[in-house]
């Protein structure tokens, strides 16, 4: 239909968005998810204005990508319900490429393409979907490896505004795959790499298969700093780190024994960028506060007649503090055993780990900030200390009286028993005495999430 040269790759197109403007409307938070046609639809917006464009990035393909676009076409103007748009995006192709490009945008209606002057995948995709005016955005392989009909399924959970982010994954057990043992091991051992070193919770990285929510590429693509293969792994490791939903498809997909992906040049690349990603993550350096949907969005923001929210959190910051100080307390309690008896040992490791338990409760666990109250709330803190000396006492006392001379090995066994009965009657302590619910001063951020 078009072809269109005006984008052009330049120092403006690597990890920032041409929408990422100085008045920082791109960096305000999400709008609410609502459903897609009836504002794509919307006569205001012109006719025919498309609800998915779909991205072909390609580089040097003049022999794959008439019949890849021909199908493409065909697929989404029997089956696709709504409005949309084709784009290919050459990326420095040195063939004939362009041509046929500019070819099928003259000859297939809804049908583009896009010129840049720099290779890279990633380019063309941050490029194409910074310019789009449609609400959802799209892009597959020119090799049409995964079957069309996965195409439909993926966008739907956009358009109805239940997700912000789609793939297509080779790896859940009802996906159809064909592809020798190489690239099935890199494939694996690649996502095995992404969940290990970055917490991944999606199945499939490398998929080229995925669609995503204009305005949550508007805010998203300029923290994205790859413009090669790496480009789509890092798009969704920050979307996920951000708390955006990504809906996943199974998908049957068939290896192309003529790919010209270089897998050792690509592997090692994407190594270079889990580096570079875990550590700005690491140290905090990606703003995804900017992704944040607004307040009332997500259920866990609804208020609940009856049930303090929190609760999961602080269950959750009560039981790393508590096996923190579990750990603290053997080492003290080790370490006085080599000069005093036990129960003086036990009573010195309790009292020590107890200030610095109920210190790190206040702060992580309950969310209470400041220096008022602090030594009240030591003070209920080290009540809370005799329930737990008195059970681990009692315990030791009861297995003197037993054995008459315990091992080493045996004592820690029973302190460990011990304070695991204590874990339950402490955390409700400290929730419903020591730190009440009308006496926590944590950000709501903090005490909804």
């Amino acid at each position: 239909m078009t072809t269109d040269s005006s984008l052009r790759s330049g120092p403006g197109t690597t990890g920032r968005s041409s929408r990422d403007g100085d008045d920082g409307t791109a960096h305000g938070r999400l709008p609410d998810r609502e459903h897609l046609p009836a504002l794509a639809l919307d006569p205001a917006a012109g006719p025919g204005a498309p609800v998915l464009d779909v991205v072909v990035p390609v580089h040097n393909e003049e022999k794959d990508l008439r019949p890849c676009v021909v199908r493409l076409h065909g697929h989404l103007a029997r089956t696709f319900p709504y409005p949309f748009r084709i784009t290919v995006a050459d990326n420095a192709s040195t063939d004939t490429t362009p041509a046929v490009a500019a070819a099928l945008a003259a000859e297939l209606p809804g049908v583009r393409s896009v010129r840049l002057e720099e290779k890279g995948r990633g380019r063309a995709l941050r490029t194409v979907w910074a310019a789009s005016d449609a609400p959802v955005l799209a892009y597959m392989d020119v090799d049409l490896s995964t079957d069309l009909n996965a195409l439909l399924p993926l966008v739907a959970p956009l358009i109805s505004g239940h997700s912000d982010l789609a793939i297509g994954s080779r790896l859940t057990r009802s996906s159809r795959v064909v592809r020798g043992p190489k690239r099935e091991f890199v494939s694996r051992a690649y996502n095995l790499i992404l969940r290990s070193s970055l917490a991944a919770g999606f199945s499939d990285a490398q998929c080229g298969f995925k669609a995503i929510r204009r305005e949550v590429a508007e805010r998203l693509l300029p923290m994205v700093e790859d413009s090669g293969w790496f480009f789509d792994t890092e798009l969704l490791v920050l979307a996920e780190r951000a708390g955006l939903r990504i809906h996943e498809v199974p998908v049957d997909w068939i290896d192309d024994p003529d790919s010209t992906v270089h897998i050792v040049r690509t592997a090692t690349e994407d190594l270079k960028g889990v580096w570079r990603v875990g550590r700005a993550l690491a140290v905090g350096a990606l703003p995804l506060d900017r992704l944040a949907r607004p307040f009332g969005d997500d259920p866990r923001d609804r208020a609940l007649t009856g049930v303090e929210r929190g609760l999961a959190r602080q269950l959750i910051g009560f039981c790393v503090v508590g096996a923190l100080s579990t750990l603290f307390y053997l080492a003290l309690y080790s370490l006085f055993r080599l000069g005093v008896g036990p129960q003086l040992a036990n009573g010195g490791a309790l009292l020590v780990s107890a200030v610095a338990n109920t210190a790190a409760n206040r702060r992580l666990t309950f969310g209470v900030r400041g220096r008022g109250g602090a030594v009240r709330h030591q003070a209920q803190g080290l009540v809370v200390f005799a329930v737990g000396l008195a059970l681990t006492s009692g315990s030791l006392a009861a297995l003197g009286a037993a054995t008459g001379s315990p091992s080493h090995s045996t004592e820690l066994a029973v302190l460990i028993t011990a304070n695991l009965a204590a874990t339950v009657l402490r955390f409700l302590l400290l929730r419903a005495w020591v730190f009440p619910a009308g006496a926590r001063c944590a950000p709501a951020s903090e005490d909804l999430r």
